[in-house]
């Protein structure tokens, strides 16, 4: 038996699993594929169920079930399953990048079937595993406090990388305007060495400007470490298409600059740069281009 499980095991949350298991938490595991769930299981020590009443009867009140799905609707219809199996008092954690507002109202709906919620904003990719995992919840005192065990493991130290960041729908919160400086910094990089690459007549060498900043300058970080890295191999670079996908974060994050009134100009222009990457840019230029066709009399290129 155990008091804690993890459902939703892809990157993310099969990492998170070993990690715990390294630190002699024992998990009850569900994935909708259930060889990934048995192979995990295997793995780490853990408790392998076929489904969620499977992984809820392994388990013993309280209870921690912790959820690992894409935002959305296959998180909600798993709370809406999982809230039905559970008894007065067991806790779930939504650690999907959740829209905040949804995971206000479903703390509210838990509550009043006598059920504890947590959101957990999680950063920290597929190197969480190795380096520790950022983690921004929110929640009530008594829900974080049942959470903050297994928040120690999972977290770089016992201590540092993880906040209780206020009540629910805090963490979410936290956790998207994190997301929408992400978009801000990538931007920002990502222009500067287009900039560098445009000034053909210096030949400067990208990938060692990149090497370079990483040591000492103020702009070193991790985005710049994956940026310097990718310099390194110009010929994968070009063979990519230049498409970046959105999250629903980014958007959030701008909706929620509107409503707040409150200035964000880059997060809000990285979000669009997004967009254009898509093709989203493709009807308004062809429009600019003959608008200046028919005033001026310019050429337009053929598609």
């Amino acid at each position: 038996m155990t008091s804690f499980a993890l459902i939703g095991l892809g990157k993310m949350g099969a990492n998170m699993a070993r990690r715990l298991a390294r630190g002699g938490v024992r998990a009850a595991l569900f994935d909708r594929d259930a060889a990934t769930a048995r192979a995990l299981a295997d793995e780490t020590g853990g408790i392998f169920a076929a489904s969620l009443n499977d992984l809820i009867a392994a388990m013993q009140a309280p209870r921690v079930v912790w959820l690992m799905l894409p935002a959305g609707a296959a998180t909600e219809a798993a709370i809406s399953q999982v809230q039905g199996l559970l008894s007065e008092g067991d806790l779930i954690v939504d650690g999907a990048n959740s829209q905040y507002k949804d995971s206000v109202r479903r703390a509210a709906t838990l509550k009043r079937n006598g059920l504890l919620f947590v959101d957990a904003g999680v950063s920290g990719g597929v190197h969480g595993l190795a380096n520790g995992y950022c983690l921004m919840v929110g929640g009530s005192e008594d829900a974080v406090a049942r959470l903050k065990p297994y928040l120690r493991l999972l977290a770089p130290a016992p201590d540092t990388g993880w906040l209780h960041a206020g009540p629910a729908g805090a963490g979410h919160f936290v956790k998207m305007v994190h997301n929408g400086i992400e978009y801000g910094m990538m931007q920002a990089l990502a222009e500067g060495f287009a900039l560098m690459e445009a000034k053909e007549d210096f030949k400067l060498d990208l990938a060692a400007v990149g090497e370079l900043w990483r040591h000492g300058s103020v702009v070193r970080s991790w985005l710049l470490d994956l940026t310097a890295e990718a310099l390194k191999d110009p010929q994968g670079l070009a063979a990519i298409a230049p498409q970046v996908a959105d999250s629903g974060e980014g958007r959030w994050t701008a909706q929620e600059a509107v409503e707040l009134g409150v200035p964000a100009p880059v997060m809000s222009l990285a979000l669009m740069m997004r967009f254009a990457s898509q093709g989203h840019n493709d009807t308004a230029a062809r429009l600019l281009a003959k608008m200046r066709q028919g005033f001026g009399g310019h050429a337009v290129k053929p598609g």
